[in-house]
């Protein structure tokens, strides 16, 4: 490797450290967000291109999107994995790596760390939403949550469900929030500002899932509790694995509780 090769590396590893700390946080908040929404515009036109390719008219493709449990099933699969694939790309051209995340080989404890919080958060949660409830009476808890995957039956659609719901969202969105937005605001903040600040926009990202019945306030709640918790293992641990396991094993209960113990 020349020394012009070397100098390159250097200046774009440095690149955010030369960034000034005001705006740092504004500069990994906003690439996140751009690169959230490259990975579910990529998939969108994938799959829209499928559509003119069966020769599908507008409303014909637009019900296929909306309806089709195999759609929304190969829409997350390509959302998530260009997510990764764009960390992994972003990383690269710093000169850093998936590991340099927390996205290390998992351990058997780490399993055994989820299901010890698991119960702590399901605690925590609680009392946060014992209190929000008491404090704004008007706080809707029964509020539907829109997550897609609507009159999902038989073992192919719930295996398609399953994977879409518990498997591929823990590993992007871990890898992006805790990985990506919470280590990067350590950088420019203490710690515990930077925890809570990418629980925020974790939670926020979840508003939306109130549909035409508004944000989803109590979901956000919950989310907000969760993050606070996906970032202490993350913290503890410097792996992702830990808050991975955990927060597949809630997108679990919710699977369980939402598709086998009822019939959505």
């Amino acid at each position: 490797m020349n020394d012009l090769t070397k100098t390159e590396e250097n200046k774009r590893k440095n690149l955010l450290q030369r960034i000034p700390k005001w705006l740092l946080p504004i500069v990994i908040i906003v690439g996140a967000a751009i690169l959230f929404l490259v990975a579910q515009y990529a998939s969108t036109i994938i799959l829209s291109i499928y559509a003119v390719i069966r020769g599908w008219n507008q409303t014909q493709a637009n019900n296929w999107l909306n309806t089709s449990i195999t759609a929304q099933f190969f829409f997350v699969l390509m959302a998530e994995a260009f997510t990764v694939g764009l960390i992994y790309l972003v990383l690269k051209y710093f000169k850093h790596s998936l590991r340099d995340v927390g996205l290390v080989m998992p351990r058997l404890k780490d399993g055994g760390l989820a299901l010890i919080a698991y119960p702590i958060y399901f605690v925590v949660f609680l009392i946060v939403i014992t209190l929000a409830t008491h404090l704004i009476p008007s706080l809707n808890i029964n509020q539907t949550q829109h997550i897609g995957f609507n009159s999902v039956h038989g073992t192919y659609q719930l295996t398609l469900t399953f994977f879409s719901l518990v498997i591929f969202p823990p590993i992007a969105e871990e890898l992006l929030f805790r990985g990506v937005i919470f280590e990067g605001l350590k950088k420019s903040m203490p710690v515990v500002f930077a925890g809570l600040l990418t629980s925020i926009i974790f939670a926020s990202a979840h508003l939306p899932e109130g549909g035409s019945s508004g944000p989803l306030w109590a979901g956000a709640l919950d989310i907000f509790t969760l993050s606070l918790v996906l970032v202490y293992l993350k913290q503890k641990t410097k792996s992702l694995w830990p808050g991975i396991f955990l927060h597949a094993l809630k997108n679990l209960v919710a699977f369980i509780s939402l598709f086998l113990l009822t019939n959505r």
